[in-house]
């Protein structure tokens, strides 16, 4: 499988979670690393990406500065941590590198 997410589970409204998702069987430092979340009802939107080579990142505008999309080319991995979570982060979110899809991981924010 080409990528593994790892990570999430149910958080608190103001909590943290840190996503992994690990990549296998291709040039992964090749590729921009980018988070999708799709919230139950409503279409896929993109979260944060992070380039190939110079690791620039950019964010949804949702994100104002709660999450950080990083990358370990050496292990081929990409995180994204998510702080100051908000009930409207709940959603499935997947990690996307080349043309290859993460399983999806249920994050939801609940009290």
């Amino acid at each position: 499988v080409p990528l593994v997410q790892s990570g999430g589970g149910l958080v608190e409204p103001g909590g943290s979670l840190g996503l992994s998702c690990t990549a296998s069987g291709f040039t992964f430092s090749r590729y921009a690393a980018t988070w999708y979340r799709q919230a139950p009802g409503k279409g896929r939107e993109l979260v944060a990406t992070i380039a190939s080579a110079t690791s620039g990142t950019n964010y949804g505008d949702f994100v104002k500065g709660r999450f950080t999309i990083t990358r370990d080319n050496e292990k081929n991995m990409v995180f994204l941590q998510m702080n100051r979570l908000q009930f409207e982060d709940t959603a499935v979110y997947y990690c996307q590198v080349g043309p290859y899809w993460g399983q999806g991981t249920q994050v939801p924010v609940s009290s």
